[in-house]
């Protein structure tokens, strides 16, 4: 008898680490679903997002490769409530299809546990009832801050305004049925706490 399928909800706010963990899970066996990843390939040259995108934004939204202009759509969408909602209208039920697909084709392949990466799994509100435990990776705002300004080079206010644009620290630890406190932690002992949790996966 095969295996049951575990679902694994994986998130955490910008700069938390939450990219260095699934990719740790995935060392342990996981199989991963990545939702940015998924987000990033539908607002690609040639994407499935961008028509639609195109056509409620404008071109100006579009860069000269036919990929959304990124950084114009993130000034937008973190200046306007509801331009993110249309936005997130468009790409949601694209990225929503795309999972259902790598899900059933990891499945068939007889992967036992899959992590579904998700940004924004405790903002969008319908994942929760998709996954069977929420990993939540946590740290101090402080931490995110610096984080992402050496990531990504952007200003504190830049930081501070996509996290303002997420949900809050005590918001994703309520959510969360299993949490990874990842601050002050070198690759190493972050491994060691990840391979600890991936057992409770049966990984």
């Amino acid at each position: 008898m095969p295996a049951a399928l575990v679902r694994i909800g994986l998130t955490g706010g910008i700069g938390s680490g939450k990219s260095t963990v699934a990719r740790m899970l995935v060392d342990c066996g996981a199989q991963l679903i990545d939702a940015d990843a998924i987000s990033r390939l539908l607002t690609a040259p040639g994407g499935l997002a961008i028509p639609e995108i195109a056509r409620q934004f404008g071109g100006y939204f579009i860069a000269a490769d036919g990929a959304l202009n990124r950084e114009l759509m993130r000034q937008l969408a973190f200046s306007d409530a509801a331009a993110r909602r249309q936005l997130e209208s468009i790409i949601h039920p694209l990225v929503r299809q795309e999972t259902i697909r790598q899900t059933e084709r990891a499945s068939a392949a007889g992967h036992t546990c899959l992590v579904f990466d998700i940004p924004l799994l405790v903002e969008s509100g319908r994942w929760r009832s998709q996954v069977d435990q929420v990993l939540v990776v946590d740290c101090r705002p402080s931490t995110q801050v610096e984080r992402v300004m050496a990531r990504n080079g952007f200003t504190r206010e830049a930081v501070q305004q996509i996290i303002a644009g997420q949900a809050t620290r005590a918001q994703r630890l309520a959510a969360a049925d299993i949490c990874i406190y990842n601050d002050g932690l070198l690759l190493e002992p972050l491994g060691d706490l990840v391979r600890h949790v991936a057992r409770r996966f049966g990984l």
